[in-house]
């Protein structure tokens, strides 16, 4: 009989997890669809539309103009080992930033009246702490990047 890994694919845990993740995905939609669900799929499907139609074309261009930029590419078209992988460290919290920046814009660009008096927040902070909160992103993307660059060298003399 063959083991659970060989079946599946991966550990048990793995299969845990996903299963988890699956039911908390139902339970939070199930949730969401109790309010106006007319209006919420409408907005998923928009959503889906312009992340497909108009981001993922826009990520691709960027990526592909700092690539181009940067010069990540050989004579020969084929990417650098060296060159391509710290580019992730450099995309990893552009991404996480500008998600937090599309979820939060209301409060970081002052966009929400009366805030202050359901939260006693004042408008002004939230662009301060996204601001750090980028700040720290690239911060420790920068360290991991160091810390990458020295294992590389310790190992690859």
């Amino acid at each position: 009989m063959k083991s659970m890994r060989e079946r599946y694919g991966a550990s048990p845990l793995h299969l845990l997890l996903v299963l988890c993740s699956f039911a908390l995905t139902a339970y939070a939609g199930i949730r969401l669809l109790q309010g106006d669900t007319l209006r919420i799929a409408i907005w998923f499907v928009g959503a889906a539309l312009i992340h497909d139609l108009v981001l993922l074309p826009l990520y691709t261009l960027t990526d592909r103009a700092t690539q181009a930029l940067l010069g990540s590419r050989n004579s020969a078209g084929k990417h650098h080992r060296t060159r391509t992988s710290w580019i992730n460290y450099l995309r990893v919290p552009a991404f996480v930033a500008l998600l937090l920046l599309i979820t939060w814009y209301p409060l970081i660009l002052r966009r929400v009246p009366g805030y202050h008096a359901a939260t006693g927040l004042p408008a002004e902070v939230f662009l301060g702490r996204w601001l750090l909160i980028t700040a720290a992103l690239f911060a420790a993307s920068a360290l991991c990047l160091i810390i990458s660059i020295r294992r590389h060298r310790t190992r690859h003399p």
